[in-house]
């Protein structure tokens, strides 16, 4: 039964500049591939999957391959695995490749890229930087080389990208939100066309593919013999430095990208035309620092390295620190205010507020992380697994073939220990609104996140924080290994507005879920900071599984949301004051 062909790259309406951003890496393959982010049904996978229908030829006239990296690949079906059939028939170790091997020198698909499992993200990583997979397994070693690029769609709304894969991209195109009346009437006949009868739709466009295949032939040979006269090169570096990027890798893509962008208009030199082009494209998910002026094209980053963009409110002005506001509650749509962080001297909010039962096993063993002997650092295991770990091991089917060299029945048996932990995660939950602002129960908040963070930057755990107050919800730290400190990003989170505490448990809820389907092993403990002031109501919130509620209401008459908002999420129940030791 023949597969139905993929829509034409040609007869996609619009998205001239998701269209422009993947041929410029046809042009030049080092440019480092694109992440296309943008909502549903705006035909990211469509565009993705077409183009490998208009690669040219390379030098040895082979097409370059567009290979896709399914979400539930093992890891051994993307870096090889051992090819069983031939050690069992001649008695040979040998590896069969992998996806990795089978993109070289071509690009490699990921729908989806921000719900790739961790340990995924770890292997393209590692090949992405050395351009090699090196595979060794009880004696065993396979290399070859895998050089590629990275084509990734996105959804922002289901979850962020880890900053280091984020940065492998060379380039980043945010599809416009909705398209124009026009636009959706001509996306509706092609599709209908396409549906009608596949083969002829494609084969009605076959002249079009063809004329772009030879353009992008013609682009890649002119490509040798552009030139960057000295004012590109300050021009690229002044600009980068001006959005605060991070390294230089912004830099060389820069540079890359215009000289590619130029040979594809068929230009011998660099223009400004050409730089301007792709800026957006290229500073989108790196910059730190907000553009002096919205970009033409491009779109923010789905996640970002810096506060740019992810803290409540930021490119607001600061106000005097020196006295506090007035009394706590419910201020409404008050400007953003900036309150530092109170740094708290040995809290014992990892002590007394996990110890309770209800906050579960995984509040439980981050409170003892620090204390307990012989559990491996960043790893949360059960007080009550007591199992010998020779009671874990399951046998090694690779080490066993191996060891026999293929003869059966099999003399000797070889067993590998089970992960005897899993990954932990600490998400917070921040309360940036107006009411917390009285007394300086913000800046104590935000030193206890701080805390927070430093213990779990100790146990190499995770760490997420996300801020609500200005009616909104913001990232402060995108899920990743917790850093030495937050305080610089704390500090740059104003206080303000109403308490959308409702949309802050909503969308904790959704990342734990869409988290824990990435990892299926993963721990997540969330801590709720906050005054419990807010006029939405507290019935129907979702679970957040294991948490503790920290109750940073202090005024002289207490409301006692807090331990209702406690009550409702079954979590631990602790009230700010008391959590500093003396």
């Amino acid at each position: 039964m023949s597969s139905v062909p993929e829509f034409p790259f040609v007869a996609v309406v619009g998205q001239r500049a998701l269209k422009t951003a993947l041929l410029l890496n046809v042009v030049d393959p080092r440019i480092g591939g694109v992440l296309i982010s943008g909502s549903k049904g705006s035909a990211k996978s469509t565009l993705a999957r077409a183009l490998a229908a208009i690669l040219p030829d390379d030098a040895e006239g082979r097409r370059p391959p567009l290979v896709t990296l399914p979400l539930g690949a093992s890891e051994e079906r993307l870096t090889g695995s051992l090819d069983l059939q031939r050690v069992l028939a001649e008695r040979e170790a040998s590896f069969q490749e992998g996806l990795l091997a089978r993109a070289h020198g071509g690009l490699l698909y990921v729908d989806e890229v921000n719900l790739l499992p961790d340990s995924l993200v770890d292997l393209l990583l590692d090949v992405a930087a050395s351009g090699v997979n090196v595979v060794e397994r009880d004696g065993i070693s396979h290399s070859h080389p895998a050089r590629f690029g990275l084509i990734g769609t996105m959804n922002p709304d289901e979850g962020e990208l880890r900053p280091q894969l984020l940065d492998r991209f060379g380039l980043c195109v945010e599809q416009a939100a909705t398209p124009d009346v026009d636009e959706r009437v001509a996306i509706m006949r092609q599709r209908e066309a396409f549906d009608h009868d596949p083969q002829a739709f494609v084969d009605a466009h076959r002249h079009a593919q063809e004329a772009l295949t030879r353009r992008l032939a013609e682009a890649r040979e002119r490509l040798a013999g552009i030139v960057a006269e000295p004012w590109v090169y300050e021009h690229i570096a002044t600009r980068s430095q001006a959005a605060g990027v991070e390294g230089l890798r912004a830099d060389v893509t820069w540079h890359r990208a215009a000289r590619a962008h130029a040979a594809w208009h068929g230009a011998a030199a660099v223009r400004q035309a050409d730089l301007d082009a792709v800026e957006p494209w290229v500073l989108a998910h790196r910059r730190t620092t907000a553009p002096e002026t919205p970009p033409e094209q491009g779109g923010t980053p789905p996640s970002g390295n810096g506060s740019g963009g992810n803290t409540p409110g930021a490119g607001s002005s600061s106000r005097d620190q020196a006295s506090d506001p007035a009394p706590q509650g419910q201020w409404g749509a008050m400007p953003p205010v900036m309150q530092p962080s109170v740094e708290a001297s040995q809290p014992a909010l990892l002590e007394s507020a996990v110890a309770s039962p209800r906050a579960g096993a995984a509040c439980r063993a981050f409170a003892s992380s620090s204390r307990r002997s012989g559990r491996q650092v960043g790893q949360w295991r059960s007080r009550h697994d007591r199992r010998d770990v020779r009671d874990e091991a399951r046998p090694d089917w690779f080490a066993t073939l191996v060891e026999n060299r293929g003869q059966w029945p099999w003399r000797h048996l070889r067993y590998r220990r089970a992960r005897t932990g899993q990954p932990m995660l600490h998400l917070i939950l921040l309360d940036t609104s107006a009411s917390t602002l009285g007394r300086r129960l913000l800046g104590q908040a935000k030193g206890l996140v701080d805390r927070l963070s430093r213990q779990a930057y100790a146990a190499r755990e995770q760490i997420a924080v996300l801020g609500f107050g200005n009616d909104g919800v913001a990232t402060i730290q995108p899920r990743r290994r917790a850093p030495r400190t937050l305080l610089e990003r704390l500090d740059a989170t104003p206080g303000g507005g109403g308490t959308p505490l409702r949309e802050a448990v909503q969308r904790a809820a959704r990342l734990i879920r869409q988290w824990r389907r990435q990892d299926a092993g993963l721990q997540v403990c969330t801590y709720l900071i906050t005054d419990g002031r807010t006029r939405q109501p507290l019935a129907g919130l979702p679970s957040l599984g294991d948490c503790v509620v920290v109750d940073t209401e202090s005024a002289a008459v207490k409301r006692g949301r807090g331990r209702d908002l406690a009550r409702q999420l079954g979590a631990a129940y602790r009230p700010l004051t008391g959590l500093e030791a003396p």
